[in-house]
């Protein structure tokens, strides 16, 4: 897991006005809150943070007033139409502390000759994980399945340190068989020139 330093600013300016000063300065508005602290309004360098969010779960280290802080993303709302990030939520964490976090499920070989459709029912896994240790993703194999087949949540292999926390009979991956278009009966064609 990657670990990226940011310096971070006290905010003390708020509201729709002051956000938009903000991101005119290239920064992103954001709000760390955990441990039971009170929430801390700051303000993170936009680009850098917009290359670290491309990382799943990636642990940021925040430079504020002279002290570091561990984080984590927790929501990120971004522009709908541009893209650029408009707001940051983070959680502070610690070495060593348990986090729950969604992780990438992805896939790896082919499924056996047919016409197989991979459906994938959930895109990722909610797991638990070490802060400093959160994997970026995890790969099952679909190597030669075929139609009924399915893999649940307890099948796909995690790494050391890391647990699943969500229902282990959950089903993430099935394989369906491809449905071919009925041909229209005859006559049904005829009718429908004809109109």
């Amino acid at each position: 897991m990657s670990e990226v330093k940011l310096a971070a600013e006290t905010r003390t300016e708020f509201g729709k006005g002051a956000a938009r000063r903000i991101r005119r300065d290239s920064k992103v508005p954001a709000v760390v809150y955990g441990h039971g602290g009170d929430p801390v309004h700051i303000t993170l360098p936009g680009h850098e943070l917009l290359l670290a969010l491309r990382t799943p779960n990636v642990l940021l280290s925040l430079e504020l007033e002279g002290k570091t802080q561990l984080a984590i993303p927790k929501a990120v709302q971004r522009d709908a139409i541009k893209g650029y990030l408009e707001h940051v939520d983070l959680l502070l964490v610690r070495s060593g502390e348990k986090v729950n976090v969604e992780v990438y499920v992805q896939t790896e070989g082919d499924l056996a000759p047919g016409a197989y459709l991979l459906e994938h029912v959930l895109s990722t896994l909610t797991v638990e994980a070490e802060a400093t240790h959160i994997p970026e993703s995890v790969t099952v194999s679909i190597e030669g399945l075929e139609a009924g087949a399915s893999i649940l949540a307890k099948d796909i292999p995690l790494p050391e340190g890391t647990i699943l926390a969500i229902d282990e009979d959950a089903v993430v991956l099935q394989v369906l068989a491809a449905q071919a278009e009925e041909a229209p009966a005859e006559g049904e064609g005829d009718e429908a020139a004809e109109a």
